[in-house]
């Protein structure tokens, strides 16, 4: 088999132009992969699927969905109002908050990684509410200006509470990793949203995989039946950052 691309956090934006050299690297490289898994935060904010798209992202969009790998999407916190006539566009299917991919008999879980940062009492209480349907229903009922004003508000304030919280509230719990791999029996987790790329392994056992988040560069977890890879990559280069190889 070829390999399997996973990515998080493009954050693709007007003012996130520099995102989009790296994007097309991954264009050329996921022409020839397997699959493609975008684990959520694509954009850096989305409030319906009637929202206007700049043409240079418009056509990074078109050249997602010309891919003739499989494309699979799990929302982020920032797209998670990404509905059918997107996903259409992207070609992709979407996929529950957590999900699994096997690969030579190892199960891996797939999430955006927001449900695990459990010490942000906060941030998870807004979660819920946010994605509630009368929420989403109440939501997309408002007209598109307002819908992106509320948006725009909503990212100023969370910049500025992020500045002022503990580094280690935005952070994964340990405890919510651990019971979420064993509710799935697995012991690799690969998500994203924290933008602290790594391979973590614990004496447990278990290993985290978090991928970056995108601007000049780009972040990239790629898998084959004989390693996992974290990398980082321009349109000129690609670094290898730390390989995984899954115990037989």
């Amino acid at each position: 088999m070829a390999e399997v691309l996973i990515i998080a956090d493009v954050h693709l934006a007007p003012a996130n132009r520099a995102a989009l050299q790296p994007w097309q690297a991954l264009m050329r490289r996921a022409a020839k992969a397997d699959g493609l898994y975008l684990l959520g935060d694509l954009f850096d904010y989305w409030v319906g699927d009637d929202q206007p798209i700049p043409a240079e992202i418009g056509a990074a969009l078109d050249q997602l969905a010309a891919l003739p790998c499989p494309k699979f999407f799990i929302s982020g916190n920032r797209d998670f109002l990404i509905g059918q006539e997107l996903l259409d566009r992207m070609g992709a299917k979407p996929l529950p908050d957590v999900a699994t991919l096997s690969i030579n008999d190892h199960k891996l879980v797939l999430c955006h990684g927001d449900t695990l940062c459990t010490d942000d009492v906060a941030y998870q209480a807004m979660r819920q509410q946010l994605r509630s349907p009368a929420f989403r229903c109440d939501f997309l009922s408002k007209p598109l200006d307002e819908r992106l004003a509320i948006a725009l508000s909503l990212r100023a304030k969370s910049r500025t509470e992020s500045s002022s919280k503990p580094e280690d509230i935005m952070d994964v719990n340990p405890a919510a990793v651990r019971a979420l791999l064993k509710a799935e029996a697995a012991v690799i987790l690969l998500h994203g949203h924290t933008h602290r790329p790594a391979i973590h392994r614990e004496a447990s056992g278990i290993t985290r995989i978090v991928t970056g988040d995108w601007g000049a560069k780009g972040w990239l977890i790629a898998i084959t039946p004989e390693q996992i890879t974290l990398e980082c990559f321009t349109g000129e280069m690609t670094e290898i950052v730390d390989t995984l190889k899954p115990a037989a």
